[in-house]
């Protein structure tokens, strides 16, 4: 075995300078662009600050990322999609009169992220979004996607939030995009940030939010399941991306507790509410053993000790570059944070070749410049103590106070 890692991250964001959006749209939106694009006023920070760059600038990204030992991305959308007031990640469903200009934009965003993952060979592989709106649109933006992407890391599930007039995850509505995606081998990503409701302007309503968003990324675990979706679609791939993993054991044994109420004769649970569990051929935790995997963002010291519950095999490290709540400029120290102590085979698992199995990517490729520019397994393995972490960065993994989230 080599002596340092291929560190591939299994969260990564990125996304074109807003203008440069224009040739990837399709010429008859181009007049609209021109109009909309001048009056936009982009409402994150990051992506107004001298490090925006890092979205989009494929040449100073790789320096930077290689610069931290990180050998290959999953990359997540970032930037603001034409046509849109804030990113897709937390974006609200389209309306019927907006649907064809965002559509549009998503569209756009896709198309500029295969030109982006062309730009480093076997070192990138994009999530795709859609909408759901017009399912035979989504369907057919995977079967492009499938097409146009070397790599293909899935199709961002987008969101569905409760009242958004969009049908629930449980409907045969969605049957089209399971049975591609299960077809062509497409995992459904669900990220955090995903299926929120408006929350509307109050002040506490960002609190609400940030406490609540984890949550509303977790629902649609148990709405694959329950509904049945997993049953009719044996074999699709869900990954589960920045939302924590500490939630999942406590979780898991709740959704069995449901289950097991559901399928008892006689009990209020079952009568009730348990008309689709008697169609469940397996109890969700072994559902989720058999579809699920996990983009462990920052993996945090109190959730490592969790693999051998979640499954070692599950879990796939992840960087969060560019964002501030991102390992970058202190990955070894993130990595140790979370897999110091741990035995080597493990960590190679979770921090390379889970990723490396599950996207495609190639490590033959990867490991030369993973022997150049990887973080040394020796330094990995030495334990990261809360005294030592870097009082410079503000990622989770340096959290003092480490704890077992709820959700």
């Amino acid at each position: 075995m080599t002596d340092r890692y291929a560190v591939i991250s299994s969260d990564g964001h990125a996304g074109a300078e807003l203008y440069e959006y224009r040739d990837y749209l399709a010429s008859q939106w181009h007049d609209d662009f021109d109009a909309w694009a001048p009056t936009y006023v982009n409402p994150f920070a990051d992506l107004l600050a001298e490090t925006a760059y890092r979205s989009w600038d494929s040449t100073r990204r790789l320096e930077e990322t290689e610069a931290d030992g990180i050998v290959a991305e999953v990359l997540f959308p970032n930037t603001v999609p034409p046509f849109f007031s804030e990113g897709n990640l937390v974006a609200l469903p389209p309306t019927a009169e907006d649907y064809d200009r965002r559509w549009a934009g998503l569209q756009a965003h896709n198309r500029w992220s295969a030109d982006f993952c062309d730009a480093a060979p076997g070192r990138r592989s994009a999530v795709v979004q859609v909408f759901v709106n017009r399912i035979e649109d989504a369907v057919a933006e995977v079967r492009w996607a499938r097409e146009a992407f070397p790599l293909l890391a899935g199709v961002l599930l987008p969101s569905v939030p409760p009242n958004s007039g969009l049908p629930g995850l449980w409907e045969p509505h969605y049957d089209p995009l399971w049975r591609v995606c299960e077809e062509l081998d497409v995992p459904i990503q669900v990220h955090g940030g995903g299926g929120l409701p408006d929350y509307g302007d109050h002040e506490a309503a960002r609190a609400m939010m940030l406490i609540e968003l984890p949550w509303f990324a977790h629902r649609p675990v148990w709405h694959l399941i329950f509904s049945g979706v997993l049953e009719r679609f044996p074999a699709l791939r869900v990954v589960l991306t920045e939302q924590g993993v500490a939630w999942l054991p406590r979780g898991l044994e709740t959704l069995d507790w449901f289950y097991r109420r559901m399928t008892l004769p006689e009990a209020a649970e079952a009568k009730f509410f348990g008309a689709v569990a008697a169609g469940l051929s397996m109890t969700p935790t072994e559902y989720f053993h058999r579809n699920f995997w996990l983009g462990a963002s920052f993996l945090r010291p109190s959730e490592a000790p969790l693999r051998h519950d979640i499954g070692i095999d599950r879990i796939m490290w992840g960087a969060d570059y560019p964002h501030s709540e991102g390992s970058y400029g202190f990955t070894t120290e993130a990595l140790r944070a979370a897999f110091g102590g741990v035995a080597e085979d493990e960590a190679r698992r979770m921090i390379e070749t889970n990723a490396a199995d599950f996207f495609g990517f190639d490590l033959d490729l990867l490991r030369p410049i993973a022997d150049r520019i990887g973080p040394e397994v020796d330094e990995v393995a030495k334990v990261l103590v809360p005294d030592d972490y870097p009082p410079e960065s503000t990622c989770n993994a340096f959290d003092k106070a480490q704890v077992l989230r709820a959700w």
